[in-house]
C-alpha cells in the first residue's frame, strides 16, 4: 500500500518533503506533481524503479526517460550541451519543457536511447518539485504518469493513490497541476526538433 503525502502547494512542509526524499533514497517509486501533470519518479540508478515504470506504462526500450534536475549545475553533469544549445535551453528553463540531448557517462546505460545514446532532461517550475529536488540533492529519474491506452495523464492525488496503490510506494499530493505534459524538444543534432507539443510554448524553437 502506497504512503500518501499531503503537501502544501506554496509552502511545502519541510518534514514531509524530507520523508518523501528519504523514501526515494531507500528505493521508493513515487508519483509526484510537476508543472505539467504528475510523473513517476525514482533514484537515477534504481534498476527496480526503471523496471517498474516500464511495466506501469508499458514502455519499450526506445522510450526517452527524463532526468528532472533542480538547476543547470545538475543538468550540465548529465548531458553534453554546446554554447548555442545552452543559450536556448537556459532561456526556456525552469519551465514545462523536456530537452533531448546526448548523455554523459554519468547517466546509466539502461536509460539511454539504444541508438542515439540520448536522454531527456528538464528543470521544472514547480514549488513542491523544486523543494523535493533540493532536499534529495540529486536528479529524479522520471516519466509522465500516463497509463497505457489512456488519453490523458492522471492528475488527482487521491485517484492516483486508489489506482496505483499496489504498484507505487508513495503519492505526493499538492493539488491540481494540469493534464498537459511537457513540450519535448530534441537538440541531439544541434538544431531544435519539436517532438511533442505540450505545456511549453514552441514558438521560440520554430
Amino acid at each position: 500500500m502506497a504512503k500518501y503525502f499531503d503537501v502544501h502547494p506554496d509552502n511545502p512542509q519541510r518534514r514531509t518533503i524530507s520523508a518523501v526524499a528519504d523514501s526515494i533514497r531507500a528505493g521508493a517509486l513515487v508519483a509526484y506533481p510537476t508543472d505539467s501533470c504528475y510523473a513517476l519518479g525514482c533514484r537515477l540508478g534504481s534498476r527496480d524503479g526503471i523496471a517498474r515504470i516500464r511495466t506501469i506504462r508499458n514502455l519499450d526500450d526506445r522510450h526517452h526517460f527524463t532526468l528532472v534536475c533542480e538547476n543547470f549545475a545538475q543538468l550540465g553533469q548529465l548531458v553534453h550541451i554546446d554554447n548555442d544549445v545552452f543559450r536556448a535551453v537556459k532561456a526556456a528553463t525552469p519551465g514545462s519543457y523536456t530537452f533531448i540531448l546526448p548523455a554523459t557517462r554519468e547517466v546509466p546505460r539502461q536509460l539511454l536511447h539504444p541508438k542515439k545514446k540520448t536522454v531527456g532532461v528538464r528543470i521544472p517550475d514547480h514549488t513542491v518539485t523544486q523543494a523535493l529536488l533540493a532536499e534529495l540533492g540529486e536528479p529524479l529519474l522520471s516519466s509522465t504518469l500516463l497509463l497505457p491506452d489512456e488519453a490523458e495523464p492522471l492528475t488527482v492525488g487521491w485517484e492516483i493513490k486508489e489506482r496505483l496503490d499496489h504498484v507505487v510506494d508513495a503519492v505526493v499530493d499538492s493539488g491540481d497541476c494540469g493534464t498537459e505534459p511537457t513540450t519535448v524538444i530534441d537538440f541531439s543534432s544541434g538544431e531544435p526538433e519539436i517532438v511533442r507539443r505540450g505545456a511549453g510554448d514552441t514558438s521560440r524553437f520554430e
